[in-house]
């Protein structure tokens, strides 16, 4: 009986020696997360509410976070590119008017 308890005892030993060694590896450092685009305007919006209080911030804040961003000066400039281009390219179809846009879209 004895005998048995130490064998039961010595074989739970060993088949636990497997997880004593995993859990003592050392953690891996976590990588720093990258602040997401609603972080972001969160971050800009309470730098602008300082000094605010109460329901004005709160007022302020609402407004802010459900702004549009605004489009770059460059994004209006394309877009106002490809009015003109498509206007342009009236009544050309097909491959002649793929060509055409290709040329004009990329002129400067």
């Amino acid at each position: 009986m004895k005998s048995l308890l130490a064998l039961c005892t010595v074989i739970a030993s060993l088949s636990a020696a497997p997880v004593w060694a995993q859990s003592a590896q050392p953690a891996q450092p976590a990588q720093p997360a990258q602040p997401n685009s609603q972080q972001s305007k969160m971050a800009e919006c309470n730098k602008s509410a300082e000094g605010k209080k109460g329901d004005e911030r709160k007022a302020f804040m609402s407004k802010c976070l459900s702004a549009k961003p605004k489009a770059s000066e460059k994004q209006l400039a394309q877009q106002e590119r490809m009015k003109t281009c498509n206007k342009q390219a009236e009544g050309k179809t097909g491959d002649a008017r793929k060509a055409f846009m290709k040329e004009c879209l990329s002129s400067k």
